[in-house]
């Protein structure tokens, strides 16, 4: 599965990643006008994410994975060709519309590829390595971005990101193709044009889709844990900006970056580990990173970033675990348009968390802001304990295990 690895770690091999936001206020835009920007990634998410999901039931997954790269790269040339508010707006939209291409497609692709080797107590591990070495390329990005861009400043960090992000589209090539289930209805539309069976199996899936996320209870608190948890990290847009407000140096900015993304590597690297821990324990992580991070950013001073890496990386290994958990409990055909629906409820959190920054900003900071949802990521861990299933390799091993009540064997 090294393909798989080398795909996904060069998603976060960006080095604007680690100064984007710093590139947003050095050309003029406020507070506010940076979470607009960070609302129309999210809404472009939102209207793409299912849609998206159905396509990649329906179609060669990783075609759809190519062209969610091309986009990807595109967004970053229209930010570096037009440094404007509407330069900025048009390249999270192009964002936001490859996020929604690649997200539940390459969980899918993976989940199903396991499936097809009956090696699915793989993916949590393999999620996790995934995620971390991304992370791990998150922090190259981040190293290489101070060099760049004192030789070419925010031009060649921005060329260099579009040539990275073509070659992760190149890499799409590379992944396996594992087979998909077939929808309800294929064979009988056989006869029909290739157009109307194409549309035919698209709307089989997405209605498919749709009604196991939203009907299934296993299924839909999946998604609903899962999709909240990841939407309330939408506050990781803002760590630059908590760093200056708790007095660092724009030129420490990205270290303290880069500190928060070695939390988020070694938290997503244990994930095959803990893959299997009770609802119980992960609420218990869940609440602390929550903690953490609250405190952390409310510390006045740049060492408060030890905390929120610590808190960061919990609350990512929890959500590596959540994802596993949703792929285990889907059972239809059309996983990739499932858990895009765990996408789509993710942006819809996102977009709250964008507009509350937008509005609460003209009277906190924030730094403030991003300690207040700790309250919710609270009240996430409480539902965590009461809804998330046991794991199947637990399942498995009580079915498979003799009793020994009364200590007996």
């Amino acid at each position: 599965m090294l393909r798989v690895l080398g795909y996904y770690s060069t998603r976060d091999l960006i080095p604007l990643y680690g100064i984007y936001a710093l590139l947003f206020r050095d050309h003029g835009l406020s507070a506010g006008q940076v979470s607009s920007l960070f609302v129309i990634w999210s809404l472009t998410s939102f209207v793409c994410e299912v849609p998206s999901g159905a396509w990649a039931d329906t179609v060669d997954r990783r075609r759809l994975l190519v062209g969610s790269g091309l986009v990807y790269a595109a967004g970053f040339g229209v930010w570096t060709l037009q440094p404007s508010y509407l330069g900025f707006a048009a390249g999270f939209a192009l964002w936001g519309l490859s996020g929604a291409m690649m997200s539940g497609t390459f969980e899918a692709l993976l989940y199903d590829e396991l499936a097809a080797r009956s090696a699915t107590s793989r993916y949590p591990g393999l999620v996790g390595w995934a995620h971390s070495l991304a992370m791990g390329a998150n922090l190259v990005a981040t190293a290489l971005c101070g060099p760049l861009f004192a030789w070419g400043g925010y031009a060649l960090v921005g060329w260099v990101s579009v040539g990275i992000a073509l070659a992760h589209a190149s890499l799409a090539w590379s992944l396996p193709a594992a087979p998909k289930a077939r929808p309800a209805g294929e064979v009988s539309a056989a006869a029909q044009p290739a157009g109307s069976r194409v549309l035919r199996r698209y709307l089989a899936m997405l209605r498919a889709g749709v009604r196991e996320a939203t009907l299934h209870a296993r299924v839909r608190h999946m998604v609903l844990i899962s999709a909240v948890l990841l939407g309330l990290t939408a506050y990781d847009e803002y760590f630059p900006l908590v760093a200056r407000d708790n007095g660092a140096a724009t030129a420490d900015v990205p270290l303290l970056v880069a500190m928060v993304v070695a939390g988020q590597f070694i938290g997503t690297a244990l994930a095959g580990r803990t893959a299997a821990m009770s609802g119980r324990r992960m609420a218990q992580v869940v609440a602390l990173s929550a903690v953490a991070i609250s405190v952390g950013a409310l510390s006045g001073h740049p060492t408060g970033f030890v905390a929120i890496a610590v808190g960061y990386g919990m609350v990512n290994n929890a959500i590596i675990v959540s994802e596993a958990r949703l792929q285990e409990v889907i059972s239809g055909p059309a996983r990739a348009t499932v858990t895009s629906t765990a996408g789509l409820s993710c942006e819809v959190v996102a977009v709250s968390i964008y507009v509350g920054f937008a509005v609460g900003s003209a009277w906190l900071s924030v730094a403030t802001l991003v300690a207040l949802l700790g309250l919710p990521m609270l009240a996430v861990a409480a539902a965590v304990g009461r809804w998330l299933p046991a794991s199947r390799q637990d399942e498995q091993s009580a079915v498979g295990s003799p009793r020994t009540d009364n200590g007996g064997p």
